[in-house]
């Protein structure tokens, strides 16, 4: 994969971002990760709110990097394969991981419930805080005058 490939096939599109966008995606990892903690949730729903703090901070590292994933089937897991291509080796845990809880999260939203274990869902959210603070960390290094 690289960015070139991503252009052609219409996957991607060049994007410049701003301050404003990243602070509209920021407000929504913030919700999703305290929602995701919520012990009344079902493990399930905290699964797939975690989940998407995380696809959220692969979106803003691509953002920043200059690209935008378009909306079309697979995207999920095109924005989280093109972590890699931002963040380097640093991203290939995650979008590993991310990419089998994007399986798993599409059973929880489409096929069936009772599908996330609570010790599923505790971890995901610790997995997402962390990429999140790893993406904030490269925006920081990265283009200063993005971050927080």
């Amino acid at each position: 994969m690289s960015w070139t490939k991503l252009l052609a096939s219409k996957e991607a599109q060049r994007h410049k971002t701003s301050k404003k966008e990243l602070d509209n995606m920021r407000a929504l990892i913030a919700r999703d990760l305290a929602d995701a903690a919520i012990a009344g949730l079902s493990a399930d729903r905290r699964f797939a709110t975690a989940y998407n703090a995380a696809l959220q901070a692969a979106n803003m590292a691509i953002a920043c990097a200059g690209y935008r994933i378009l909306s079309k089937v697979g995207h999920h897991r095109v924005s989280l394969e093109s972590t890699k291509l931002v963040l380097g080796k640093a991203a290939h845990k995650y979008a590993d991981y991310f990419e089998t809880c994007r399986r798993k999260r599409n059973t929880i939203d489409y096929t069936f419930s009772n599908v996330a274990t609570e010790t599923e869902a505790k971890e995901i959210l610790v997995e997402a805080s962390e990429f999140y603070s790893q993406v904030e960390d490269w925006i920081t290094r990265s283009h200063p005058a993005l971050g927080k």
